[in-house]
């Protein structure tokens, strides 16, 4: 079968299967994905239960509990405990939900408000100056700052954090946008469709933001990459998540005063915080280097 034969979603899927940063990357997502999703399964215990005899133990240290009826059950700290008595491999396995609904919420909510402004600064031309400017305001303002200045405005919460995060990503989706929109705008098909009367929303529906859907794919995930990092920063600051909520920042947070005699309290939460992050990054590279044309000449 000659590469003309082949469907472009066929070739599309065989780049991805021969890019081995998607598939070690997707495969590592989809564990973090999967941890967060089946959390009351994989936990052993609940991840706000307080045991002041069993705090500040070692990874692997047993105890007995009792249950409903009064009995005895053997209960195993995998990672350890918190200063709490608290199980830590139980929170960080809870603590997956919160990072993965913060990165995911805030790229989709990103990509589509920086879709439509972007759109508007690169098709409008008299609004292309004004939005940028703004935009070009925002992004002179660090990530991290911008968001420690929206998140003071809310109290502490979920969605204060995620609108926090949003702000400073959005800009940057515009830039993007802005940016595909410009150079489609000066293409023959598009002046073609423009000259036989199609009408704008049309035109933008079908000519324009198909184009744009690869770049913003590849965009969200380091969106959620970010948004990771962000939110455990926020909530290790104390300015986040709750920190009766676990968090991997929350638990990194309350690790940190006795990190030099327990270290594992910070360790294992970082860890996994890092490898989410490397994994939802690798996956980007790889999807970037998928779908740019250029690959396909190399496969």
């Amino acid at each position: 079968m000659t590469t003309a034969a082949i469907s472009p979603g066929s070739q599309t899927l065989r780049r991805m299967l021969a890019n081995p940063s998607v598939i070690i990357g997707g495969l590592l997502v989809l564990a973090i994905l999967l941890m967060g999703l089946l959390a009351p399964v994989l936990g052993t215990r609940d991840p706000a239960d307080i045991s002041p005899k069993d705090r500040n133990q070692p990874p692997g240290y047993e105890t007995t509990v009792r249950d409903n009826s009064g009995a005895k059950v053997p209960v195993v700290y995998r990672l350890g405990s918190d200063t709490l008595g608290r199980d830590v491999y139980s929170r960080i396995v809870y603590g997956a939900r919160i990072s993965l609904v913060v990165g995911i919420s805030v790229a989709a909510i990103s990509i589509v408000i920086g879709m439509a402004i972007g759109v508007l600064a690169g098709y409008v031309r008299w609004l292309d100056g004004i939005i940028m400017r703004i935009m070009d305001g925002l992004m002179a303002i660090p990530a991290i700052l911008l968001a420690i200045a929206v998140v003071s405005l809310f109290s502490a919460g979920l969605t204060s954090v995620i609108i926090a995060i949003v702000v400073p990503e959005v800009p940057r989706v515009v830039r993007l946008v802005r940016s595909i929109v410009l150079s489609i705008r000066e293409e023959p098909y598009v002046e073609a469709a423009i000259t036989a009367g199609t009408r704008t929303p049309v035109l933008l529906v079908r000519h324009i933001l198909p184009n744009t859907i690869a770049p913003l794919i590849v965009q969200g995930t380091f969106i959620v990459a970010s948004a990771i990092i962000v939110e455990a920063i926020l909530s290790f600051l104390g300015i986040g998540i709750p920190p009766e909520i676990p968090t991997w920042g929350n638990i990194m947070a309350e690790g940190r005063a006795v990190f030099q005699l327990y270290p594992h309290n910070i360790f294992y939460p970082g860890l996994v915080l890092a490898l989410t992050v490397l994994a939802v990054n690798m996956l980007g590279d790889g999807l970037r280097d998928t779908l740019d044309p250029r690959f396909a000449k190399r496969v």
